[in-house]
């Protein structure tokens, strides 16, 4: 195997290679429960989950669940990218922007979006606003950071070209910064809806009665570990999907960017 510093992968090539690592852990599972390494009351077998999953999607629902888990993300994810992407190219763009609001950003940024679950159920209940506040905190703060230093990274020469050519200052912000930063965003986008997905688990154990993880909690507490395994599954595999549109839409609308 010849290995070459940033060199494409075809779709086909990287596909293969990825498939590896995923055959590699299920051997080992196949290995450890099957082989009796592991009990069952701790690691139940492929063959359990399956079972499992089948009764999840043709006997409880379990559709309405992935429905519920996935709206809550998307809605998260939306309006903090909505907010956040404007507000972090003002940032990168303009000191004073960045001076107002970077220092108080920052300070949020540290503090985990569950240390403000008990406050928001005091605020809004335990209803979809508090999880929704939950996704975005865990969202927006980190988000807004990261555009600021991407529009902030932007090439002075093309900043100071345009103004060569005559470009207002609001032109070389929409006709230059934005569009130079947008692949990078594009990609801090990619990375952030992961987070939405992390988060999501600890929104819906407070309180939830629908979702995911929801499920997996109500099976935690009948030792049906099954069923969270496949929810852990069904929530990679959602993020999978998710990372996939990303890269592929990154493509289709980047195209002029080196890979």
């Amino acid at each position: 195997m010849e290995l070459d510093f940033k060199k494409s992968l075809s779709d086909g090539k990287y596909a293969a290679y990825s498939t590896v690592t995923f055959v590699a852990v299920i051997l080992l599972w196949c290995v450890l429960s099957y082989g009796g390494f592991v009990q069952p009351f701790f690691l139940p077998s492929p063959t359990d989950v399956l079972k499992d999953t089948y009764t999840l999607f043709f006997t409880d629902s379990f559709s309405r669940d992935i429905l519920h888990s996935f709206s809550r993300v998307l809605a998260g994810f939306l309006i903090s990218a909505l907010l956040a992407i404007p507000l972090g190219i003002l940032m990168g763009s303009f000191h004073q922007f960045d001076a107002l609001l970077a220092p108080f950003f920052g300070f949020i940024r540290f503090i985990p979006a569950t240390a403000f679950i008990p406050l928001l159920i005091l605020w809004v209940g335990i209803g979809f606003a508090e999880k929704l506040a939950v996704l975005f905190i865990s969202i927006f703060f980190y988000l807004v950071l990261f555009v600021a230093d991407i529009a902030r990274d932007v090439r002075k020469e093309l900043i100071e070209t345009a103004y060569t050519l005559g470009a207002s200052r609001w032109q070389v912000l929409l006709r230059v910064i934005v569009p130079a930063s947008l692949p990078a965003i594009w990609n801090a986008l990619r990375i952030m809806i992961g987070v939405g997905w992390t988060t999501l688990v600890v929104v819906e154990i407070v309180g939830a009665q629908t979702g995911i993880a929801a499920m997996m909690v109500e099976s935690q507490r009948f030792l049906k570990k099954g069923r969270i395994i496949a929810g852990i599954f069904t929530i990679g595999f959602l993020g999978l999907f998710c990372d996939y549109f990303f890269k592929r839409t990154y493509r289709a609308l980047y195209k002029w960017v080196e890979d």
